[in-house]
């Protein structure tokens, strides 16, 4: 005897009910792996940037002991000493330089500035350099990065703030060196290229 055609579409229905059941379940089961292996590589992140600011550090301290020792004059290091520091060749300047000309360019690095913010307190080099490049919409020299890192709220603990900026933009995929300490991003958002 057959069924009626009510009962059969019941019949199937308490199926896929059963069906879409068992799925959830193991979706759910799914998403539970998912996220404790993303917990786990959210883990090892957090091991790898503190590797990295333990090396970041060492190099600050190399090359501070470097400068150090070459005896450079009190002060701030010039743009050749931080092209020689971070391991490149200072610039030719055999042949005809307007000297007037580059030293107009770079920006001096002031000494009376105070904090206006504290929107970098919480950042890294590269975070902070990466939203002031953003707004300046073109390249910075690191006394200009360094001046505003400072207006922002940014602490530097080394002796050579301007050479721990260089060093980590240098070092970083995210920005390239346009002119001698001088960085700037190295994608720029496509809604504002022309």
């Amino acid at each position: 005897m057959d069924r009626p055609p009510n009962e059969n579409l019941l019949s199937r229905l308490e199926q896929n009910l059963r069906q879409s059941r068992a799925a959830r379940m193991h979706l759910g089961a799914r998403l539970r792996e998912l996220e404790a292996e993303a917990d786990a590589v959210r883990a090892e992140l957090a091991e790898m940037d503190t590797l990295a600011s333990q090396s970041e550090a060492a190099i600050y301290r190399l090359l501070s002991s470097v400068l150090a020792s070459s005896s450079l004059a009190a002060g701030l290091p010039s743009d050749a000493e931080l092209e020689s520091a971070m391991g490149h060749s200072a610039p030719n300047t055999r042949g005809p330089v307007n000297l007037d000309t580059r030293r107009q360019q770079i920006p001096s690095v002031r000494t009376d500035i105070e904090a206006l913010s504290d929107r970098f307190l919480d950042r890294t080099i590269p975070q902070a350099v990466t939203l002031l490049l953003r707004e300046e919409g073109g390249p910075l020299h690191v006394n200009e990065l360094y001046n505003r890192l400072l207006e922002g709220g940014f602490r530097f603990t080394g002796e050579n703030p301007t050479i721990s900026v260089a060093v980590s933009l240098n070092r970083n995929t995210r920005f390239r060196k346009v002119a001698p300490g001088t960085f700037d991003l190295m994608i720029r958002d496509a809604s504002k290229a022309s």
